[in-house]
C-alpha cells in the first residue's frame, strides 16, 4: 500500500510595514493562496503584524495581548481558511505595560490558541556594518521553550536572534521537537553571512526539520531585511528557499511549500544517534 504524502508547510515571505490592517490583509491572501495549495500549517516571518523601528509611532498599535485585536483576527483566519497558522510574531504589551514581548501563537484550524512564545534572546548589536540595535531597550525576554504538537510534527518554537544560541534547540529536542519554526527579520549584512549556515546548522544538529519564514526587501520604516525564508530537511538538506526578495518590492508576498516528512527525521536520527553517543549533557533550559 503506497504510503500517504507528507503533509506541506506553506512558507509566507512579507515585506511587512508600519500599518498592521495591511500587513493583515497580505497574511489573509497568503492563507488563502496556501489553502488551495493544500497546505496543512502556514507559517509567516517575525513581526508579521507590524514591522516598525520608531517605538513612539508603534505605541498606537501594541496593547496586552487581551487587549488586543490581532489574535481573534488570527483565529478568524484559522476557521475561514481551514488551516493551522504560526503567525510568526508580534509585539505585545507585557502584563505590567512596562515593556513589549515579541510573541508567537500557534493557531489551530478550528480557530483554537494551542500555543505563545516570547522570544528568549534580545537582538542587542553593534554590527560591523554600522547597525546597530538594542531590543532590550523595549522588549521583555521570554524564559521558557515551548513545543506543541501541529499536523506537521511536534513543533519547537524560536525567534530570530533565538537561531544563534544552539542550547535553545537542545531544549526543543529535549521536549520532543522533531520541527523547528525561525521566523525572521534578519538584517542584510547578518542574513548574508551567517543565515544560511546557522539553520542548516540547527537542523542537522537535532535532526529536525527546520521552517525559516522570513521578512524581505524595504521596508516602510526605512530598514532592509535579507528574505531567502527556508526549508531545511533533517539531514541539513535545503527542501526550498524563496527568490521573494527580488521582488520584495511590489509590496506582495512569497509562497512556498515544503514537504515535512516524519520519516525523514527518523532515518537521520537512527544513522547519527546523537542521543546515544552525547557525552556532555547541560541541564536543559
Amino acid at each position: 500500500m503506497t504510503a500517504p504524502p507528507p503533509p506541506l508547510a506553506a512558507i509566507v515571505e512579507m515585506t511587512s510595514g508600519i500599518d498592521p490592517d495591511a500587513n493583515l490583509a497580505t497574511m489573509d491572501r497568503a492563507l488563502a493562496a496556501a489553502a488551495a495549495a493544500g497546505a496543512a500549517m502556514a507559517f509567516f516571518p517575525e513581526m508579521s503584524v507590524l514591522l516598525d523601528r520608531d517605538r513612539a509611532r508603534s505605541a498606537a498599535h501594541v496593547a496586552p495581548e487581551a487587549d488586543s485585536p490581532w489574535p481573534p483576527i488570527f483565529q478568524d483566519m484559522a476557521r475561514r481558511h481551514g488551516l493551522w497558522i504560526h503567525t510568526g510574531s508580534a509585539p505585545f504589551l507585557t502584563d505590567d505595560g512596562s515593556r513589549r514581548a515579541n510573541r508567537s501563537h500557534i493557531v489551530a484550524a478550528d480557530g483554537t490558541i494551542v500555543a505563545r512564545y516570547d522570544k528568549i534572546h534580545m537582538f542587542d548589536v553593534s554590527l560591523p556594518s554600522g547597525e546597530s540595535w538594542s531590543e532590550s531597550s523595549s522588549y521583555a525576554g521570554g524564559a521558557t521553550p515551548v513545543v506543541v504538537d501541529t499536523p506537521l510534527g511536534r513543533l519547537g518554537l524560536s525567534i530570530c536572534y533565538d537561531l544563534r544560541f544552539p542550547e535553545l534547540y537542545r531544549a526543543l529536542v529535549a521536549r520532543g521537537a522533531t520541527l523547528i519554526a525561525v521566523p525572521a527579520a534578519f538584517t542584510v549584512s547578518t542574513g548574508e553571512a551567517h543565515w544560511h549556515v546557522l539553520l542548516r546548522a540547527r537542523a542537522t544538529e537535532t535532526a529536525c526539520h527546520v521552517v525559516a519564514a522570513a521578512q524581505a526587501g524595504t521596508h516602510a520604516d526605512g530598514r532592509a531585511t535579507f528574505g531567502h525564508s527556508l526549508a531545511i530537511g533533517p539531514w541539513g538538506d535545503v527542501l526550498g528557499e524563496s527568490a521573494f526578495a527580488d521582488r520584495a518590492a511590489q509590496g506582495d508576498f512569497g509562497l512556498m511549500l515544503a514537504p515535512i516528512d516524519p520519516a525523514a527525521t527518523e532515518r537521520a536520527r537512527q544513522a547519527i544517534p546523537l542521543e546515544t553517543s552525547r557525552r556532555i549533557r547541560n541541564a536543559p533550559l
